[in-house]
């Protein structure tokens, strides 16, 4: 299978809201207050107000389910719709340093998206399927997005 890459999207986060541990494990609030994406059909700014949803399991698993507001360079705005799994291999959680903010080898991190386009000439992007990998760094997550044929 060949991936189309669509855009590289820098998701700026704020601080994440924990609730107490209930009866499927933690939940977190992630809250996106900006970033950008880049492609080369694709390109233009993450507006203020998304969020990441997690379900961080007993298992240490985190289900990842978010909805960000995307602004196309032409104006056009879409929304973007993914579910993902995001955790640590074991040798991956022997972190070199309690401060460091970078995101250590071994961390799985995988999406799938949906958008949510109007009519026009982004329209296309209602039929496709999307997966991306990531990671996060200390400006937020990094996440490369690929259309799946």
């Amino acid at each position: 299978m060949n991936l189309e890459h669509l855009f590289t999207l820098r998701a700026l986060v704020g601080e994440s809201q924990t609730a107490n541990q209930g009866p499927y494990g933690d939940r977190r609030y992630m809250p996106v207050s900006g970033g950008e994406f880049t492609g080369k059909h694709l390109s233009g700014t993450l507006l203020p107000g998304g969020a990441d949803c997690q379900l961080v399991r007993t298992d240490h698993v985190a289900e990842l389910d978010v909805r960000i507001m995307l602004q196309e360079n032409d104006g056009t705005r879409f929304l973007l719709r993914g579910l993902g799994l995001r955790h640590a291999y074991p040798k991956a959680l022997q972190r070199p340093g309690k401060n460091d903010t970078t995101e250590p080898p071994g961390i799985y991190f995988r999406q799938s998206f949906h958008f949510e386009c109007p009519p026009g000439d982004h329209a296309w992007l209602n039929g496709i399927l999307a997966i991306g990998t990531g990671h996060r760094d200390e400006q937020g997550v990094l996440i490369e997005v690929f259309e799946v044929p």
